[in-house]
Formats: C-alpha cells, structure tokens, sequence
C-alpha cells in the first residue's frame, strides 16, 4: 500500500508530467487562461491516461509482447488514446456544451498530447504492475490537473499585474512557468 501512495504522489508532485518532465505544454499554456477550463481539461485528459493505461496494459502484455510486436506499442497506444478521447469529446459535446466549447481545439489535441502517451509508455518502462499502472495513471491525470489550476490561478494574478511592456504576453506566462516548475522542483528528494 505505501509503494502505491509513493507513485501516486510521486507522479503527481516529483515527476509531474508538464512541471519536471515539460510533457503536455501546449494544453498547459492553452488552456490555463480560465479556472473551468483548465479544471475540465484537466479532467478530460486525468480520464483518458486511466482509461488508456486499463486498455494499453493487457494490449501490451497479453498480445504483443507474446507475439514478439512490442515494436507497435507507440501505433496501439495512439490508436487507443484517440478512442478514448473521441468518446470525451462526444460526451462533452452532449452533456456539457459550454466546456466543450471553451476547450476549443485543444481537446480533440490530447490524442497527440504527449504527456498521455508517456504516462502509457512509462507504465511499460517502469515494469510497473495493472494496478501500480493504474496509480500511476491517476497521479499524472491529477498532477496535470494541479497544474492547470494552479497556472489558471497565476494567469489571473497576472492580468493585473503591472508588467513591463517588454514581457507582457508570451514571455511574462512562460517565465511564469518556468517560477511555478522551479516550486515543484522542492517536492524532488521526498519520495526516494
């Protein structure tokens, strides 16, 4: 049980995909403008690393590796994550069409986020188990989401902060950025 506390506060703080690893960067700066939006990606893309990992997993050790076609993970595991993410995006359309709309085209974007297919390819890597995969799907989905809500929270400060025309706009947010990936950093050393 703590080796599972571990990786889930390990992927969520230590080895957060877009604060340590800088995977998932253009939802992370896309996104983060608004607190729902980056609330409801954060969501979306938390759901489809789990539901991707559940379906990658088995795929992986039960027909490839078998077969000795561990050389098509990448293709399944895209092929997989678009699965899952049409199904996000069909049901947010239905059920939630405001969010839908205000995550734009960054939402049909997880099928090519980066951080969704490392989560996928690191549970291979890592020889982790189903359920420690799944942990550590569930702590990326959630780190990625911290993320987001927090960079929503320091976008907001700065539109009212008073930023020298020099770096108003793309260099005041990716300095920014770069102060928020640098707080993460205090986490490293914990879960060793």
């Amino acid at each position: 049980m703590k080796e599972l506390f571990v990786i889930l506060l390990s992927a969520m703080l230590t080895d957060n995909f877009v604060l340590a690893k800088f995977m998932g960067i253009c939802p992370f700066l896309g996104v983060s403008k608004k607190l729902d939006s980056a609330a409801g990606m954060g969501i979306a893309v938390t759901f489809v690393m789990i539901c991707a990992t559940a379906v990658t997993y088995p795929i992986h050790h039960g027909i490839l590796v078998p077969n000795g076609l561990e050389y098509f993970d990448t293709v399944v595991f895209i092929l997989v994550i678009a699965l899952f993410v049409q199904l996000v995006e069909t049901m947010l359309k239905k059920c939630i069409p405001a969010l839908y709309s205000s995550l734009g085209v960054y939402l049909p974007l997880i099928t090519t986020n980066c951080a969704v297919l490392g989560v996928t390819v690191l549970n291979i890597d890592s020889s982790f188990s189903f359920l420690q995969s799944i942990v550590n799907a569930v702590g990326a989905g959630l780190g990625f989401m911290i993320a987001l809500v927090i960079f929503s929270g320091v976008r907001k400060k700065m539109e009212y902060a008073d930023i020298p025309e020099t770096f108003r706009g793309v260099p005041a947010t990716l300095i920014a950025a770069s102060i928020v990936s640098v707080s993460f950093m205090g986490f490293s050393g914990l879960f060793s």
